[in-house]
């Protein structure tokens, strides 16, 4: 039986690590990193103090590990988006870490949880965010502080060897875990006129926000993960 073959868009490091699970589940991946993540490690954090530290991307633990003031922040519970996230701020340093296991709605109502009345959040961002965390936590009297400590940067064109093979409808699914990247899969096929046989694979999306995109350009073969989570994507996949 001829083997899935996948076209995984992830920065790196995130897109190998995709690719080999992939990999290990039978499938036969392509790998074409539309985002370049930069990290702003001299980021100016503000004065402080603070209660808790966010983090809604295992990037934003990455930022940290040559920031001057680590050792600080590491003091700090630490609340994250979801499994991966809170893995790489254990890997930061962070020992008091607790995770949403989820979206950013969930990471609100955890700090709701987590957090009193009058508390102020360190938010270690990117400089492209979707939601508003500071908006969703205001109402129950939780300050959070934003800072940018890194920037994915969008690539203006699909490799040529990924190009050819959408062209020749050689890939039978495109894996999507950002609302972003996936609007940079599409001008990135747009540019190289392979559009229409970019819309024609399978497209396998960490949420619904993250179809919308593919879906208002005309694709019609898309799943939905059931959990904003890296191995429900995989399971879309190829289900263990």
């Amino acid at each position: 039986m001829t083997a899935v073959r996948v076209l995984v868009t992830r920065p790196e490091p995130d897109g190998e690590r995709t690719a080999q699970k992939l990999r290990a589940r039978g499938c036969d991946v392509l790998l074409a990193p539309l985002l370049r993540v930069e990290f702003l490690d001299r980021a100016d954090l503000g004065a402080g103090p603070w209660n808790a530290v966010a983090m809604t991307s295992a990037n934003a633990a990455q930022a940290l590990e040559r920031h001057p003031r680590r050792m600080e922040l590491l003091a700090l519970p630490l609340l994250a988006v979801g499994r991966r996230t809170a893995e790489a701020a254990r890997a930061a340093g962070f020992k008091d870490i607790a995770s949403a296991n989820g979206n950013e709605r969930a990471l609100a109502q955890l700090i709701g949880e987590r957090c009193r009345r009058g508390n102020k959040l360190l938010y270690l961002a990117g400089e492209d965010r979707a939601g508003d965390l500071a908006a969703a936590v205001a109402p129950q009297g939780i300050r959070i502080e934003t800072v940018v400590v890194y920037r994915a940067v969008a690539a203006d064109r699909l490799p040529p060897p990924i190009a050819a093979a959408l062209a020749a409808g050689e890939v039978d699914g495109v894996t999507h875990f950002s609302r972003r990247s996936a609007a940079i899969y599409l001008d990135c096929a747009r540019a190289a006129g392979v559009l229409d046989s970019a819309l024609k694979p399978s497209h396998y999306c960490l949420s619904q926000a993250v179809a919308e995109p593919l879906i208002a350009a005309g694709a019609t073969r898309i799943a939905v993960a059931q959990s904003p989570e890296e191995n429900a994507v995989l399971d879309l996949v190829a289900p263990l």
